[in-house]
């Protein structure tokens, strides 16, 4: 039984980080893109490209974690959909670990003055909506920002992939245990 918790944390550290990179390759992406944006036509397209680069990313991480699942059941034939599922959601938390920490190192280091600017853009956005109150409350808060991002990055990356480990993990054929025509084959 241990041995077999010890085989799904082995098998499941290649796979999460092939989806935390294929998320952070996004991510990487999708910044220097919007570094390009200007205004009017080339903004827009720049947009577009960014909702598509985000379906792709999407789609890939999907499709990645199926295959994943999968080829995890080809290579483990006495697992059974729980173990899958398990499976899935150790990779889900190792790719979760991967991108949040990056998103981390980004804000902290990287681009330290990003949230800054957002904070910023957001309270001239709102200025005539919010008090003084408010104002204040929203700069104390720019400080929490980088560790409420990776917790929600976390808990969000690892939900997703959690969820669709529960569905895909239904459909992968484990050993058949309840089949009435097993002696006759």
């Amino acid at each position: 039984m241990a041995e077999e918790k010890i085989n799904i944390w082995n098998e499941a550290a290649v796979p999460g980080l092939v989806l935390g990179l294929v998320s952070i390759v996004y991510m990487v992406v999708n910044l220097l893109t919007s570094r390009l944006a200007g205004t009017g036509g080339a903004a827009f397209l720049i947009g577009l490209l960014g909702f598509v680069l985000w379906a792709a990313k999407i789609a890939a991480c999907i499709l990645l974690l199926r295959h994943f699942l999968l080829a995890f059941s080809r290579r483990n034939p006495s697992a059974d959909n729980r173990k899958v599922f398990q499976f899935g959601m150790v990779v889900a938390l190792f790719s979760a670990l991967l991108y949040s920490g990056f998103y981390l190192v980004y804000t902290l280091y990287i681009n330290p003055d990003m949230i800054a600017a957002s904070m910023e853009a957001a309270m001239s956005a709102y200025a005539g909506m919010m008090d003084s109150e408010m104002m204040s409350a929203m700069q104390n808060m720019q400080d929490s920002m980088p560790a409420i991002g990776f917790f929600s990055n976390l808990i969000w990356c690892w939900l997703f992939g959690t969820v669709l480990s529960a569905i895909f993990s239904r459909n992968i054929p484990g050993p058949v245990q309840d089949d009435p025509f097993k002696d006759n084959q």
